[in-house]
């Protein structure tokens, strides 16, 4: 069996080499870094398959080299494991590209349950057929990762980019907030946060506002959908 490759980047020597100790006994193949700018050389330098860090690390913070991360392989799967529970936190952490955010004191088998979710993600899943995902006048560009409604446009963050696709992909269905933390965010639901509704408002701000056709809808109680035609 092939082993899957995480690198840890994290200051906390004893967290890190804990998650190195755990997550190898579990069949991964684990690197760890200390530092942010020596993270990133390694990422830079070694194949990877997932890579999880902390938000505050010496070099580098743990945003930029998530943005970092993003620029050199768009596909990267990143899991940030910090202190840090605000929900501004939260929210500059998947601006910065992160597929998962986990607070510290954490559970481990929580974090290898994200693991493998993210790790169970196919290039190929749920993708169409063609590069560009439409909905009325609104076109998103998969390889581009360009976004435009009636010739504009439309400059999104990586987690409204992969919030607006999946409700491109399921366009004219009800999807849940359940769906969207678990498709979206790979986290399991948790009512107590409003993180789902910050981000559909900003993804609605950026597509239906200067439009006249809204294409993005709440149904409360139940969820969203985006509908290709309103009557």
């Amino acid at each position: 069996m092939d082993e899957r490759k995480i690198l840890v980047i994290e200051d906390e020597k004893k967290i890190a080499d804990t998650l190195k100790m755990g997550l190898t006994e579990h069949g991964f193949y684990v690197n760890v870094a200390y530092d942010g700018k020596i993270g990133y050389q390694m990422f830079s330098s070694y194949k990877y398959d997932l890579v999880i860090l902390d938000i505050n690390l010496p070099g580098m913070n743990g945003y930029e080299l998530c943005k970092a991360i993003r620029i050199k392989n768009p596909a990267m799967m990143v899991i940030m494991l910090t202190s840090m529970s605000a929900l501004e936190n939260k929210i500059e952490g998947y601006d910065a590209g992160v597929d998962d955010y986990m607070v510290k004191p954490f559970e481990f088998r929580e974090l290898l349950l994200k693991i493998r979710a993210l790790l169970k993600r196919t290039p190929g899943q749920l993708m169409p057929v063609g590069n560009c995902l439409k909905a009325a006048d609104l076109e998103m560009n998969l390889d581009t990762k360009e976004v435009i409604r009636e010739g504009k446009k439309i400059k999104l963050t990586a987690k409204e980019f992969q919030l607006l696709e999946y409700l491109l992909r399921n366009k004219n269905r009800m999807v849940s907030r359940a769906d969207l933390a678990i498709n979206v965010w790979d986290a399991d639901f948790n009512s107590n946060t409003n993180v789902i509704d910050v981000y559909i408002s900003y993804v609605r701000n950026k597509v239906d506002r200067d439009f006249d056709q809204k294409l993005i809808q709440t149904h409360v109680g139940m969820g969203y959908v985006l509908k290709e035609s309103v009557r």
